[in-house]
């Protein structure tokens, strides 16, 4: 914290909200998403594996460096898909963030597996290595790492530990496409890695998800789960006469309606990730030069030659007590802000399904303090500055109630 008395400059205190709030998300047009929603209906297919859907797919797998990229309902089909690839048997463990979505989780315990909840690094906000290396033993059979916020998981110490233990690297990329660690895309490093095109992601279509193949030996039967259990890519690239059941599977596959929204997005990819980049260097600018005055944290920016993809803005306050009085306060000026996750490890089902119950410190407390800020493409400057403006009123205790 900063030791001076002086107060560095302010944007002024927050005005009472009397007009348009800013929500905390709010889904953005980019390009062509309507124009190619209504040429897919006019095509006359609109359900999955349609001729959007191969679009997609083909882009993807060119950004990721992927085998194969297989467009999925949400990115929880897409892990639990990854799951169902593990061939995962009783006794089985997989190390999973206790600082992530449940989804993150719930697909290797759906499968049979058992939880092992790992703590995060106090600068990323990713797996910590040093703690995974403590919870690893001979029935570990995968690690899962989340890209916290599109900032890189040390891949590089996890690989090494996964590749010793003889378990799968699984990257749960739901925050991270287009983000790179020593120039290589996220989502490349490990055996499977999944998508998100959830409204709240950077690249959208309502809901939708992708899992994404590094290797070669996944991709035939990801295929049959994918078609309910049944060869029926094989039949369609004529290597059978008929296709029937095979194997498990469900109904995976996301409406071409939804892929050629999604195209239309990743064909706009430049913009998009133009626009956000843009956010991100906005709220910086204008917390840098207070945050020590607010006692709050920025995010971690990592070093080069790794790149970030831009998926939100957070704030660590130095107080948890503090958050839930500066979320009301905000919300009071038109500002929405929110918090994130709640700690798998010490939750009902994280209880359950763990096979050990293991402290995640840095977890509790940083869930306590974590403040999401409003976060949007098409956010303006002005937009920001309110934003900024209610969160440093908020925390100096001078925002003014609702009328």
């Amino acid at each position: 914290m900063s030791s001076s008395n002086t107060p560095p400059k302010t944007l002024g205190a927050a005005p009472a909200f009397s007009g348009e709030a800013i929500p905390f998300n709010k889904p953005c047009l980019a390009g062509e998403e309507m124009d190619y929603v209504r040429a897919c209906i006019d095509s006359g297919h609109s359900a999955s594996g349609g001729s959007f859907t191969a679009r997609a797919s083909e882009i993807l797998a060119t950004i990721t460096g992927a085998r194969k990229v297989m467009l999925t309902t949400s990115c929880t089909d897409a892990l639990e898909m990854s799951a169902m690839l593990l061939d995962l048997r009783p006794g089985d463990t997989v190390i999973v963030p206790s600082f992530t979505f449940t989804s993150t989780a719930l697909a290797f315990a759906r499968q049979g597996a058992s939880l092992r909840f790992a703590d995060i690094d106090p600068v990323t906000l990713c797996l910590d290595p040093e703690d995974v290396e403590r919870a690893i033993d001979p029935s570990v059979k995968a690690i899962v790492t989340v890209h916290y916020a599109g900032v890189p998981s040390d891949v590089d110490s996890l690989t090494e530990i996964a590749t010793s233990a003889g378990a799968d690297l699984i990257e749960d990329n739901a925050h991270g496409l287009f983000a790179t660690h020593r120039g290589r895309p996220l989502g490349s490093f490990g055996r499977f890695s999944t998508l998100s095109f959830h409204e709240t992601k950077n690249f959208i279509c309502g809901e939708g998800g992708a899992l994404v193949l590094n290797s070669e030996r996944d991709i035939e039967r990801a295929h049959i789960l994918l078609d309910k259990g049944t060869n029926r890519q094989q039949f369609l690239d004529g290597e059978a006469d008929k296709y029937t059941w095979q194997d498990l599977g469900s109904s995976f596959g996301l409406s071409d309606i939804l892929a050629a929204f999604l195209l239309a997005q990743l064909e706009s990819a430049d913009l998009i990730r133009a626009r956000r980049r843009r956010v991100s260097e906005t709220y910086r600018e204008l917390l840098s030069p207070i945050a020590d005055h607010l006692g709050i944290t920025l995010p971690h920016e990592p070093a080069e030659p790794a790149e970030p993809a831009d998926h939100m803005f957070y704030v660590l306050l130095d107080e948890p007590k503090k958050r839930s009085e500066v979320i009301t306060k905000m919300r009071s000026c038109g500002v929405n802000p929110t918090f994130h996750y709640v700690p798998l490890h010490s939750s009902t089902a994280g209880r359950r399904f763990a096979d050990v119950q293991r402290d995640c410190p840095v977890t509790d407390d940083v869930s306590q303090r974590l403040l999401r800020l409003p976060f949007y493409n098409d956010l303006t400057t002005s937009d920001i500055e309110r934003v900024v403006s209610s969160l440093q009123s908020a925390i100096q205790g001078e925002a003014s109630t609702s009328r």
